[in-house]
């Protein structure tokens, strides 16, 4: 738990009281007392410890949050494994230690700030408050901080980075997650997530100086500090400006009949989306006024992910029937991802998939760098990015264009710092993607942004319209031109990390020890690649060129019939994720064989890899 002090106010009676028996355990309990500050999550320690509940005591208080895929993350409330006031102090305090180390110039580039409309009455924790907490530790310290007056799309965060040329930034978000949990996502200098080495350099720092320093917990820093700037009004106009960049066809959206309705799904994302449609040119979409709030309990949808399709749009749905609007933007409730709808001539919603919308996304942004571009442009110096569990359809379109493809680990953060890699040394990027509904249109943000990628598909629909096409006619045509690419996404859920462990060593262990599978049924299996362990069968020193990835878990198999599938953890949830996509080259265009050939494949990689019913694993609820 690291070594910072003794305890302060704390009653000791209730300690030697109530002693659990187990010294660190007791260590635990009595710095959370001594340190804890919000009376809620004290009682809720306090409470545990007087009822004799040394379980859920050592659950909460014997393990530290690490960093995922998208920085912390976990439920709200009381212990050092959640979020909540102390562990936001501390990580705070962890970064503030590591910047300091690593920048000469932090006192005078300062630190960005940004929130999301996440709350838990019952712990006294807002997304704001914790914001508040994290400029405290830093103005406290004398380090300038561009603190957000109000909530932003999380991608506002990294914009702001790059923009005031700060050295770090972090913003207040658990996403899409439960309206339980929240979110501490580290982005750095140049405005992509932190990667390694940098994350497991500040949990060390984190664990050097767990006890918070004077001034740590004054939040009202942010309202009298001089060294605290707001941000908003400059960024959220350079941002609209720059948003321009990628729009192609301003008159025809000033003219276009078509009409949009957007949800923000009662999180931040209402007010930007409206800005982005004006600066493209656009009459603004239609709210949906159930959702275009913040409203923390997300009270009229089951999850606040729109990616869980049809069940959570139906209020969107509903309304654009109503106004007659052929097309819904959904953006999830920090506004950095986008699901979309579009209505069809059947009378039915065609709900479209990520790497349905990435091969849209990819199509459009390539012919509008064509239709642009000067005519000493040298197309071998255009690049398209994707993570390995997403879709192949933009290195097949790329094959035939004659521009770069490139892969990532799964994470916008291993994305966002190729694409500024890429970008230092002269390359232009269009797009990337993650199959999670994650776009990243233009380079203005180096990483997934829903506010404009939005617009970008409210664009796209109202050029197709004038050539008499829908947004799902021209995704045939693309798969018709670069061969069709029929994917499946789902997950099953798995609240006992031991079973999770357990199926991933039993497929590293199938046939005798360190032997993958050769076959999934009748499927047989061309090559294996294993990111946790660095193997990859298809490479001659069967390396993965990828990186390793030790804390999670994620094995790939290519199969005979063309098919790749991929079992993985999620870095901000308790599933098991699997993916899976048929690639076709353009002459086999009969996409229900395909479809018929990938459900089977499916089917026989649940039965006979995860085997759900043997190891309790909760199917994805439809």
């Amino acid at each position: 738990m690291g070594e910072c002090g003794g305890p302060g106010d704390v009653n000791s009676n209730v300690l030697i009281a109530h002693s659990t028996g187990d010294a660190q355990l007791d260590k635990a309990v009595w710095q959370w007392l001594s340190w804890d500050k919000n009376q809620k999550t004290k009682e809720q320690i306090e409470s545990l410890l007087q009822n004799g509940k040394h379980k859920e005591l050592r659950d909460r208080l014997c393990c530290r949050l690490t960093f995922g895929t998208a920085g912390l993350r976990s439920a709200m409330g009381a212990g050092f494994c959640y979020i909540n006031d102390l562990t936001v102090i501390q990580s705070t305090q962890g970064i503030y230690k590591y910047l300091e180390r690593c920048f000469s110039d932090f006192k005078q580039r300062g630190f960005v700030v940004g929130y999301d409309t996440r709350g838990q009455v019952t712990s006294n924790c807002s997304s704001k408050k914790l914001a508040k907490l994290t400029a405290a530790v830093l103005l406290a310290k004398d380090v300038p901080v561009y603190f957000f007056s109000t909530y932003v799309p999380t991608p506002f965060v990294p914009y702001a980075v790059q923009q005031l040329k700060a050295v770090a930034g972090v913003m207040i978000t658990a996403s899409h997650n439960r309206k339980e949990d929240n979110g501490y996502k580290v982005y750095w200098e140049n405005g992509a997530q932190i990667t390694s080495p940098h994350d497991k350099e500040i949990i060390k720092c984190i664990e050097e100086c767990v006890e918070p320093w004077n001034g740590s917990w004054n939040e009202n820093l942010v309202d009298t500090s001089p060294l605290r700037q707001d941000p908003l009004k400059k960024i959220c106009d350079c941002y609209m400006e720059d948003l321009k960049k990628i729009c192609y066809y301003r008159d025809l959206n000033m003219q276009t009949n078509l009409k949009f309705v957007h949800t923000s799904f009662h999180g931040v994302g209402h007010d930007y989306v409206q800005l982005a449609f004006k600066a493209f040119g656009f009459q603004p979409p239609i709210p949906v006024p159930e959702q275009k709030d913040p409203d923390p309990d997300f009270s009229t949808v089951k999850c606040p992910n729109p990616e869980e399709g049809e069940s959570v749009l139906e209020l969107s749905l509903r309304l654009a029937e109503k106004e007659k609007a052929r097309i819904v933007v959904a953006t999830d409730p920090d506004a950095d991802r986008l699901a979309v709808a579009e209505h069809q001539e059947n009378g039915r919603w065609k709900v479209f998939t990520g790497n349905e919308l990435a091969a849209l996304f990819g199509w459009w942004m390539f012919a509008c760098w064509k239709e642009n571009c000067s005519e000493d442009a040298d197309v071998k110096n255009v690049y398209m990015l994707a993570t390995t569990v997403s879709s192949k359809i933009l290195r097949a379109i790329a094959l035939k264009e004659g521009f770069h493809f490139e892969e990532t680990l799964p994470g916008f953060k291993w994305i966002g710092s190729r694409v500024k890699d890429l970008l230092d040394n002269g390359k232009e990027v269009l797009f990337a993607f993650e199959e999670s509904i994650g776009f990243m249109c233009g380079t203005s943000v180096l990483d997934k942004d829903g506010v404009s990628a939005a617009v970008v598909i409210a664009e796209m629909a109202t050029y197709l319209e004038g050539k008499n096409l829908t947004l799902a006619q021209k995704l045939i045509e693309i798969y018709e031109t670069y061969g069709y690419h029929i994917s499946k996404t789902s997950y099953f859920l798995c609240y006992d990390p031991p079973t999770i462990k357990r199926i991933f060593e039993k497929l590293r262990n199938f046939d005798g020890p360190q032997s993958y599978p050769k076959c999934c049924g009748v499927y047989n299996i061309l090559h294996v690649r294993d990111i946790t362990t660095g193997y990859d069968s298809s490479q001659p020193n069967q390396k993965s060129v990828l990186p390793v990835s030790k804390s999670s878990q994620m094995i790939t198999f290519t199969f005979q019939n063309g098919c790749v599938a991929t079992l993985r953890t999620s870095g901000t949830e308790p599933k098991i994720k699997y993916y899976a996509e048929m690639c076709a080259l353009p002459e086999q265009s009969d996409r229900t064989v395909l479809e018929e050939e990938l459900q089977k494949l499916i089917e026989a990689l649940i039965e006979n890899f995860l085997e759900p019913d043997k190891n309790g694993l909760i199917w994805r609820s439809a």
